[in-house]
């Protein structure tokens, strides 16, 4: 016999909370993915584009050069790699847990420090940036030329503080995230625990002698 009264309205309150409330936009794995994945990727872009315009002396360029063009790969190395970091990073907190997700959060954010820290460094002392370049130009350390910023590493500084910001999202908007494996199943006796929560959880139980159907 079906219940009725009091009770049958707090099965119902029991089930709504189960199903729980969907995630606001901003917290959908998917997008905030994607958004680290793409300010990474802008990181890494500008690192391809030149940063410093060098003016050098006809008589230290010794080739008839008077102009070099500095890329950021070079004017900043440790950026394309900190952008690959952020990156990697930021796929793998589509299928980490909720404490991996904390560390995820942590290497991203200071993965973006470093992006910050090295552009600004650039931004601050261009010809310091470009020595590197200009002695591979001229063959002679120390020279002195006139240098011009682009708007690379600009962007690579507003870049790198939206993936901070982004990664600051990873552990709230986890909360919202669906459960990949039992680590992050809920606690016992909640309606989840009623069976497998993927295919994941399905092979971990065999391994551990229980059968799943």
């Amino acid at each position: 016999m079906p219940a009725t009264g009091p009770a049958a309205g707090q099965a119902g309150a029991a089930a709504a909370a189960g199903k729980g409330s969907p995630a606001p936009a901003w917290a959908r794995k998917s997008t905030l993915v994607l958004l680290i994945a793409l300010l990474a990727l802008a990181v890494f872009g500008t690192t391809t584009q030149t940063w410093i315009n060098v003016t050098l002396d006809a008589n230290q360029a010794g080739a008839a050069q008077d102009a070099l063009e500095v890329q950021g790969s070079k004017a900043a190395t440790t950026v394309t790699a900190l952008a690959l970091v952020a990156l990697a990073g930021g796929l793998a907190a589509a299928i980490a847990g909720r404490i991996a997700r904390w560390i995820i959060t942590a290497i991203i954010v200071l993965a973006s420090a470093g992006i910050v820290a090295a552009a600004a460094t650039v931004l601050a002392n261009p010809l310091a940036a470009a020595q590197g370049s200009i002695a591979e130009a001229t063959g002679v350390t120390g020279s002195q030329a006139q240098v011009a910023v682009t708007a690379m590493p600009v962007l690579a500084v507003v870049a790198g503080c939206l993936l901070a910001l982004a990664a600051f999202a990873i552990v709230p908007a986890g909360r919202h995230w669906k459960a990949r494996t039992r680590y992050d199943a809920p606690a016992a006796g909640s309606p989840a625990t009623a069976g497998p929560v993927d295919e994941i959880d399905s092979w971990d139980r065999l391994s551990r002698g229980d059968d799943p159907t």
